[in-house]
């Protein structure tokens, strides 16, 4: 094969393949007499693995010693070694795929920070302009950035977030944007909420996972005061049943 024929081959630059050679990671093969270089299936076997293991991030220092390892082992070794490599590095491209399909149904405003886990939950989730659905979103999101393990908690509560029926209690907490501390209403909606939520999400809280007053504090001052007592009862709750 002539230079341009193994860079086709391999998928790398003939100019690339100059600078292997002039550093020594690829042997210069002989020429023939019109003078062209004539590259052979090691050497295209060769400059798969350097091209491999840059790609995995290594120096051209660390790639000459994992080089110096491979030399004399037969070709076979180092072309299955190779192969299996490659199908690692397949299956990883396969799972990046999946994982950015999951970040990509929940929007392109939260596929920087959400991981995959919250993002499938929330892909799960119909449509709606709800308010207090939206700062629910915003809470497990900040949960989820500070790197807090939620994923058994999310795969339980993939079929509750897709239930038609949590909008309707959604818009029910936003009519009380307005309404009183004391609002009558506000028993019965806490109520049906705690009974809205599956036991297997009260049992997924993790023994360490009751939030500091703070932090709940803070939350609720998001809410208005007759939505603020809805949510202080459902987290007293979710405390109270929580795993212990």
């Amino acid at each position: 094969m002539r230079i341009g024929e193994i860079a086709a081959l391999v998928g790398v630059t003939t100019r690339a393949i100059r600078h292997y050679h002039h550093v020594g990671l690829l042997p210069e093969p002989e020429r023939r007499p019109n003078g062209y270089r004539a590259y052979s299936v090691r050497d295209a076997v060769l400059l798969a693995r350097v091209r491999q293991l840059t790609e995995l991030g290594l120096s051209l220092d660390e790639v000459r010693d994992v080089l110096a390892d491979d030399a004399g082992r037969d070709l076979a070794d180092v072309l299955e070694e190779l192969d299996t490599d490659l199908a690692r590095q397949e299956a990883a491209i396969g799972e990046r795929r999946r994982r950015l399909a999951a970040l990509l149904a929940a929007g392109p405003d939260e596929a920087e920070t959400l991981s995959p886990a919250l993002a499938a939950l929330l892909a799960k989730a119909p449509p709606t302009a709800s308010p207090a659905a939206a700062k629910d979103r915003e809470h497990l999101t900040l949960l989820d950035t500070l790197g807090i393990d939620g994923r058994e908690l999310y795969a339980v509560l993939g079929p509750f977030a897709a239930d038609p029926a949590l909008l309707a209690l959604y818009e029910r907490l936003d009519a009380l944007a307005d309404a009183p501390v004391d609002d009558p209403r506000i028993p019965a909606l806490a109520a049906e909420l705690v009974a809205a939520v599956p036991d297997e999400v009260f049992a997924a809280i993790p023994a360490d996972g009751r939030v500091v007053d703070g932090f709940r504090e803070a939350l609720l001052a998001e809410y208005a005061p007759a939505q603020a007592e809805v949510v202080r009862r459902l987290m007293a709750e979710f405390l109270r049943r929580g795993r212990r």
